[in-house]
């Protein structure tokens, strides 16, 4: 039998040389066996390697294509730049004016030498009494408020993320989360050897059905949701889809990790942990609060879970450092946390009317959000700092993500959010945080351009 992957690495060469071009679609898999005369089996594995390779994305329903663009690097996706194009809606940190001046205010007391000293100590992963204090007020929404014993704190939120998961699935478990999820969380479950499973869901994500259905198939160990603003399509869950899940987690008595960067954005939104409170983990952070290299992330707990999550916190060396946790307290006592959450949340609504201005109302007669039209459909929250963009046919995510990096335009094709790499979606994700407004109204007809005209040699334009 034919080694499958002497074959695929003949397949990459083509792809590589452009024997192959951007785009192309590869035959049915049938065929290819036919062709090169051996089992379909083989020719599935053949495939399999190079969607592996990030050489060729599979679309259920439509085929096996060529990427037109580089497969996202695991890790890189939206933490980083990683690209040389003038515009950026890849990234998406937001800044306030004046926010350097703030923080640099607030900072200034622990610059004396006595000060110092003591910040400058390593950190615990329990943090300080005051850190407690400060980050359970800090997160409190209404209907919620963490248990300041509750509370540790990492580096980042992404390294409360791993914590939580190591603490909570062994290698080898299963991880239930949404069909589109937060990249990083697919490079933690790589590194922790946990397996993601997609479940089903809607337009307010996971749908409770669909979750029972998959755990009584094969049990989960966790589930990982970001049921406010969910990254990437801005949905946020009703309370009633909330209270349903909460009921069902609990009867199933399935952990659950909750992640609510996003969430400061819609401080109406409670938190799920309010549901299911003695199995739910929170995660959160400050690098979109403030910046994203002065940032501490924040996990609170349940009862009885801070000396094994706090263990794991220690093990994988994500401790906050103690300089970061003492600046956390002074910015949200001051009131600095405070003033920059609600010029943000003033200026993603400036962007999201950006962002109808210069896209949607290109969408059809109507131009609303979510109606399909020449430059297909976007779905975002009027207080989101992203909005999820369903290209029109046929455009396709890496056609598309090429297409715009052409003009100077970096965006992120859907395929780094998917879970399922055989099930990728025709969509993008657009940050609005980092470009400045004129640039990004400037960026967004660009792209409104690109969609209505079509892929080269589709006919459009």
């Amino acid at each position: 039998m034919a080694d499958f992957r002497l074959i695929a690495d003949r397949i990459a060469e083509d792809i590589v040389t452009g024997r192959l071009g951007p785009g192309q679609q590869l035959p049915p898999q049938r065929w290819f066996a036919r062709r090169h005369r051996i089992a379909p089996s083989t020719a599935g594995r053949v495939y399999g390697e190079l969607v592996r390779r990030g050489l060729v994305v599979g679309e259920v329903g439509r085929g096996t294509f060529v990427r037109a663009a580089p497969a996202v690097a695991q890790g890189r996706a939206l933490i980083e730049t990683a690209t040389s194009a003038p515009v950026n809606l890849e990234l998406n940190y937001p800044s306030a004016a004046g926010q350097s001046e703030l923080v640099a205010a607030s900072l200034a007391p622990l610059l004396r030498a006595d000060v110092l000293t003591e910040a400058m100590r390593p950190g615990a992963a329990d943090g300080t009494a005051a850190a407690r204090e400060s980050a359970a007020r800090l997160l409190a929404v209404p209907g919620w408020r963490p248990d300041p014993a509750q509370l540790l704190f990492t580096g980042n939120a992404r390294q409360a993320i791993a914590a939580a998961l190591a603490s909570l699935v062994r290698p080898g478990g299963r991880v239930g989360v949404e069909e589109l999820t937060y990249p990083l969380v697919k490079e933690i479950a790589g590194r922790l050897g946990v397996v993601l499973v997609p479940l089903p869901g809607d337009a307010e994500g996971v749908r409770p059905d669909a979750l029972a259905a998959v755990h009584r198939a094969a049990p989960l160990s966790a589930l990982y949701l970001q049921p406010t603003l969910h990254n990437p399509t801005s949905s946020t869950m009703s309370e009633r889809r909330r209270g349903e899940l909460g009921d069902l987690v609990v009867a199933l008595g399935l952990p659950v990790v909750e992640d609510r960067i996003w969430s400061f954005l819609r401080p109406d939104a409670a938190a799920f942990a309010a549901h299911a409170p003695g199995l739910t983990h929170v995660v959160d952070g400050l690098s979109k609060r403030v910046a994203p290299g002065l940032t501490v992330g924040f996990l609170v707990v349940p009862e009885g879970r801070a000396e094994a999550v706090g263990a794991a916190v220690r093990s994988g060396g994500w401790s906050a450092g103690r300089f970061a946790l003492e600046a956390a307290v002074r910015w949200t006592a001051d009131g600095v946390v405070r003033r920059l959450v609600e010029e943000k949340q003033a200026d993603a609504a400036r962007r999201q009317a950006i962002l109808t201005e210069h896209l949607t109302a290109h969408l059809g007669e109507q131009g609303a959000v979510g109606t399909v039209g020449a430059v297909g459909a976007v779905r975002t929250d009027p207080r989101a700092y992203f909005a999820w963009w369903e290209l029109p046919a046929p455009w396709r995510a890496d056609t598309f993500t090429a297409a715009a990096a052409a003009h100077g335009i970096a965006v992120t094709p859907g395929t780094a959010f998917a879970v399922d790499p055989h099930r990728t979606p025709d969509a993008v994700r657009l940050g609005l945080a980092s470009a400045p407004e004129e640039e990004l109204a400037r960026a967004l007809r660009t792209l409104a351009a690109v969609a209505a005209g079509g892929p080269p040699g589709s006919g459009g334009g």
